[in-house]
């Protein structure tokens, strides 16, 4: 993998790293809360890619399931020095490795911009979109996601 080591345990986490990358650079979470961030990693399963050589975190995503049934893939973001480097690649190869033996109904995921990178990975677009529905709840479409 190129010097990069991918990690499904928490444990392995720079959390305050994770947040300044979502709440600071990504277009999806601006703004989250710390507080926030450590909830939602405290309810989701984790990953990471990491320099070999450092320990240093190049990229997270985590997944929201039931483990049976349905999984959500959310938060994927790869360090903008890092990007180039096959970090997104090792993600979620990693990611989808780990979630396949669940052996999901539906893995989902919402992107606006990558969906070559997912399609490698088996994700296609939605031939039953008509039929999902969503609930916005407070601070849906706001600028702070707390």
């Amino acid at each position: 993998m190129n010097g990069l080591r991918f990690s499904a345990d928490p444990d392995d986490l720079d959390v305050a790293r994770v947040h300044r990358w979502l709440s600071e650079e990504s277009y999806w979470a601006r703004g989250r809360y710390l507080a926030t961030q450590q909830a939602i990693i405290a309810g989701s399963r984790n990953f990471g890619v990491y320099e070999e050589a450092t320990g240093q975190q190049l990229g997270y995503a985590r997944v929201i399931t039931d483990g049976v049934t349905f999984g959500w893939l959310a938060d994927v973001f790869v360090d903008p020095d890092s990007r180039g480097r096959g970090v997104g690649v090792a993600l979620v190869q990693g990611v989808t490795d780990a979630i396949e033996p669940l052996g999901l109904k539906r893995f989902a995921l919402f992107t606006a911009d990558a969906h070559g990178l997912y399609e490698r990975f088996g994700f296609r677009p939605l031939t039953d979109a008509a039929g999902w529905m969503m609930r916005p709840g407070p601070g849906f479409g706001a600028d702070v996601h707390d």
